[in-house]
């Protein structure tokens, strides 16, 4: 059941640990031997059918291209089970979560991508902003790119170097 899982789908030691014990549960497994997951899981690893870094990596680039921050990423990452240095490198780099940001506010239409520019009234902007929080990016990239004045304003403000 484990080998058909990972060459069906790319997981993580965690997810596939939670997909074996769950479906042992579901098949009612009470054997006086419970079953050795970790010991499993272990090999998997060994002979590289999982491997956590290259999962947190791939997941953690779809989505930013998908547009989603930092903070998102890390929910999924850390609800799949991948350990903190890994999500530290699946976050990107400062630019890359710019761009994301960038992406989610093209995407939306927000700030100055929307039909009329960028939103003249306050509830509006607040909309705006709130939406670019909850897809996981810091208040200071919402807030620049609602309030971007155009669009060159905001692609100017995402290439920009950091100190």
């Amino acid at each position: 059941m484990a080998l058909a899982y990972v060459a069906r789908f790319a997981t993580s030691a965690g997810k596939l640990a939670d997909y074996l014990r769950r479906k042992l549960r579901e098949r009612g497994w009470e054997g006086e031997a419970p079953a050795d997951i970790s010991a499993l899981i272990e090999r998997f690893v060994e002979v590289g059918y999982v491997d956590d870094a290259g999962y947190a990596r791939a997941k953690g680039q779809g989505l930013l291209r998908r547009g989603y921050g930092a903070r998102r990423i890390d929910q999924a990452l850390m609800q799949a089970g991948i350990a903190e240095e890994h999500r530290e490198d699946a976050r990107g780099a400062d630019t890359e979560r710019r761009h994301a940001a960038l992406t989610m506010a093209r995407k939306r239409r927000f700030g100055p991508f929307g039909s009329s520019g960028p939103p003249t009234d306050r509830a509006a902007t607040e909309k705006q902003v709130s939406a670019l929080l909850r897809a996981g990016h810091p208040l200071e990239y919402a807030r620049r790119l609602v309030n971007a004045a155009t669009i060159a304003a905001a692609e100017e403000w995402v290439d920009e170097e950091q100190d």
